[in-house]
C-alpha cells in the first residue's frame, strides 16, 4: 500500500495516527535544524516535518536532497502544527516523518507547478502532463467531469439510452471539411472522421431507440480561430415522436438542472426570440442578453440630410452606451480605431453625446440638428449621460460590426459578468443561405433539417424566405447547442437535396443509406447537440475552452507535446497507396 490517506484529508481528529502518504514534492523550506516539505497529490497538500532532534541523521540528510516534483512516499505520525495555515484544509496538522522512500526522481520542471506559473502557453502545452499538476488546470478537468456526470445522470433518468456510433464513416458534405483516413485493406478508398453522428442518430430513431444520447468526439478540418479545436466533444441527442417544443423543454430542463446543481443558480423559463429578431436587435444570432444596448435602426431619421455616408448606406444603426458621456475624446478615438481594424472592417464611427442638460453634441453636428439627435436617442433608448455609437454600411456587414462593438464596450464596462447566466433560445432560422462563391444555396444547419411545412411552396420561387424548424441554445453570447426537427419523409428529403444542388445520382451516392431507411417507417424525430467544452467553460466562468480539455491543440491545430500531425514514412505511404506531391 502506497498510502493510507491522501494529502488533502488529514485533520486534527487524526492526531497521533500513523499514516502513509505519497505524492509530489511541491516545495521545501530548510531552516538548518528543521525542514518542511509540502507534499502534493490530486486531493491537496500536506506539510511534512523533519528536524535534527526527532528525525534520524540519515533521514534528515535524505530529506534535504529532495528536489521539486520528486515522487516520494512517507510514513509518520500526525501532529498539531504550531504555526497553522488557514488557507489550506490540512493547515492545522503536519506529518512528523519517520520513513522516507523516493519512488522517482524528477528533473527540474521547465516552469513552476503553481497556480501563478512562470510558463507561457506554448511551453505549458509542450509539457501538458506537468501543467495538469497545477491546481488551476486540475480543478477545471474535475469540474468537466462533474458536469459530464450530471448530464449523464439527468438524461438517463429521462430514459435516454447512451449508444456509441462509429468513428470511421463515409465522407459526407456537412459544412466543414472532413478529416479523412486512408484504408489499407481497401486500396484507394477513405474513411472520414465524423463531424457529428448526425445520420447515425437518425438511423437509431428509425431503429426504434426513441431517445438517444452520446457524449462524443467530433472532428472538423476547418480554419482555426483562437478558441476553436479540430476535435471537440458534443452532447449529442435525438428523440422520436416529438415536436420542437418537446425538445426545447427537455434541454432547457437540462441546462436549468446544471445551473441549479452545479452553480446553485435558479433560472426562470428561457426567453425565446426568432433569428430575425436576434439579428435586428443584436446584430447576431447568438446575442448576449446580460445587458441592454439593443440596436436601433436609424435609417428613417438619418437619411434626410446631406450626409452622404448615411444616405448611401443600406443600414444605419446605433447603440446607446450607458453613462458613456463620461468617455473622453481619446476613449472614443480608441473605439473608432478598434472598429477600423481589419477584423471588424468598419470605415468609421459616428457618435452623439447625451448631455445632462438634455442637449446633444455629435461628431456630425454639421448635418444634424438637436431634433434629429433627439430622435436618435429615442430609437436607441439613450438617456441623459449616455453616448450613442453609430455605424453604417451593408446590412450583413454593419450588423456584425455593431454587434462586435457592442460586446467590446460591454466587456470594457464590466457588463459581461462571469457569475451571471442568461440563456435563451433562438428559433426560426433560415433554411438556406446563399453562397456567392459557389453560386448556390447551402443548408444553414445541415441537409436533414426540416423546413416549415407550410412554406414548402416557397422553395421553388423564394427559397431564401423559407424558415427551418431549427433552434440554437445561447448562453452569455455563446452558442452552446443547436438542433432541429429532422426530415423523416423521403419525398421532402429528396426535394431538399434538389434545392441544395444535388442530382439524384449524387444524393443517392452520398445519402442513399438514409433515404433507404426512410422507406421502412421513419418516425417523426428531432434532436440537438450541445458543445460540452464550451458549456463547461462558461459554467465555470470562462470563455476559453483550452484548459477544460486534457490535451488540447494549439492555434495551428498542432499537438506540440506529441508533435502531431506528423509525416508518415515511405513504408506506411506505400501500404496505403499514397504518394505525396513534391514541393517545389
Amino acid at each position: 500500500m502506497y498510502r493510507t490517506h491522501n494529502c488533502g484529508e488529514l485533520r486534527l481528529k487524526n492526531l497521533d495516527q500513523q499514516v502513509t502518504l505519497s505524492g509530489w514534492v511541491q516545495k521545501s523550506r530548510n531552516k538548518g535544524f528543521m525542514l518542511w516539505i509540502d507534499l502534493r497529490d490530486r486531493f491537496g497538500v500536506s506539510q511534512l516535518i523533519f528536524d535534527e532532534h526527532r528525525s534520524s541523521k540519515e533521514l534528515f540528510e535524505k530529506a534535504k536532497k529532495l528536489g521539486r516534483e520528486f515522487v516520494i512516499q512517507v510514513k509518520g505520525s500526525v501532529i498539531e502544527r504550531t504555526s497553522k495555515n488557514p488557507n489550506i484544509a490540512t493547515g492545522e496538522i503536519e506529518i512528523l516523518v519517520s520513513e522516507l522512500t523516493v519512488l522517482n526522481e524528477s528533473l527540474t520542471p521547465p516552469f513552476t507547478i503553481e497556480d501563478k506559473t512562470d510558463g507561457g502557453e506554448e511551453l505549458r502545452m509542450k509539457y501538458r502532463y506537468l501543467d495538469i499538476r497545477r491546481n488551476s488546470i486540475k480543478e477545471k478537468l474535475i469540474f468537466r467531469h462533474k458536469v459530464s456526470s450530471e448530464i449523464r445522470n439527468y438524461l438517463t433518468a429521462l430514459d435516454f439510452i447512451d449508444v456509441e456510433t462509429p468513428y470511421l464513416i463515409k465522407s459526407t458534405p456537412e459544412g466543414a471539411r472532413d478529416f479523412v483516413v486512408p484504408s489499407r485493406m481497401n486500396q484507394g478508398e477513405f474513411y472520414a472522421l465524423p463531424q457529428s453522428p448526425q445520420t447515425f442518430k437518425q438511423l437509431l430513431m428509425v431503429g426504434g431507440i426513441d431517445k438517444y444520447f452520446q457524449i462524443v468526439k467530433c472532428f472538423r478540418d476547418e480554419d482555426l480561430r483562437a478558441d476553436r479545436q479540430p476535435e471537440f466533444t458534443q452532447i449529442d441527442c435525438e428523440m422520436s415522436f416529438v415536436n420542437q417544443e418537446d425538445i426545447l423543454n427537455t434541454f432547457e430542463g437540462l441546462v436549468r438542472h446544471l445551473l441549479s446543481s452545479i452553480k446553485n443558480i435558479n433560472v426562470d423559463d428561457f426567453p425565446r426570440m426568432t433569428y430575425d429578431q436576434a439579428m435586428s436587435k443584436y446584430g447576431c444570432d447568438k446575442p448576449d442578453i446580460r445587458f441592454g444596448m439593443e440596436l436601433g435602426n436609424l435609417n428613417e431619421v438619418s437619411k434626410h440630410k446631406e450626409f452622404n455616408v448615411f444616405n448611401s448606406s443600406e443600414l444605419v444603426v446605433g447603440i446607446a452606451v450607458p453613462n458613456g458621456n463620461t468617455f473622453t475624446r481619446k476613449q472614443i478615438d480608441n473605439y473608432t480605431n478598434w472598429v477600423k481594424r481589419p477584423q471588424i472592417g468598419a470605415k468609421g464611427l459616428v457618435y452623439a453625446r447625451c448631455n445632462d442638460d438634455g442637449s446633444f453634441k455629435s461628431s456630425v453636428d454639421k448635418f444634424y440638428d438637436q431634433e434629429d439627435l433627439g430622435k436618435w436617442a429615442n430609437i436607441t433608448g439613450a438617456v441623459k449621460g449616455d453616448l450613442i455609437f453609430i455605424l453604417s454600411g451593408e446590412v450583413s456587414q454593419v450588423r456584425a460590426q455593431i454587434s462586435a462593438l457592442r460586446l467590446e464596450v460591454a466587456e470594457n464596462l464590466d457588463l459581461r459578468k462571469s457569475d451571471e447566466f442568461a440563456p435563451l433560445w433562438v428559433t426560426d432560422f433560415p433554411l438556406l443561405e446563399w453562397d456567392a462563391e459557389s453560386q448556390k444555396y447551402h443548408a444553414m444547419h445541415h441537409p436533414f433539417t426540416s423546413p416549415k411545412l407550410d412554406q414548402l411552396d416557397l422553395l421553388e420561387k423564394s427559397p431564401e424566405k423559407v424558415k427551418a424548424n431549427a433552434y440554437d441554445l445561447v448562453l452569455n453570447g455563446n452558442e452552446i447547442g443547436g438542433g432541429s426537427i429532422r426530415i423523416h419523409d423521403k419525398k421532402i428529403q429528396a426535394l431538399m437535396f434538389k434545392h441544395l444542388g444535388f442530382s439524384e445520382t449524387e444524393a443517392k451516392e452520398q445519402f442513399g443509406f438514409l433515404m433507404n431507411a426512410f422507406e421502412y417507417g421513419a418516425p417523426p424525430h428531432g434532436g440537438i447537440a450541445l458543445g460540452l467544452d464550451r458549456l463547461v467553460a462558461i459554467l465555470h466562468g470562462e470563455e476559453s475552452i483550452k484548459d477544460y480539455i486534457a490535451f488540447p491543440k494549439n492555434n495551428s491545430g498542432k499537438d506540440v507535446m506529441i508533435d502531431a500531425p506528423s509525416k508518415l514514412d515511405d513504408v506506411q505511404l506505400n501500404e496505403l497507396s499514397l504518394k505525396l506531391k513534391s514541393s517545389k
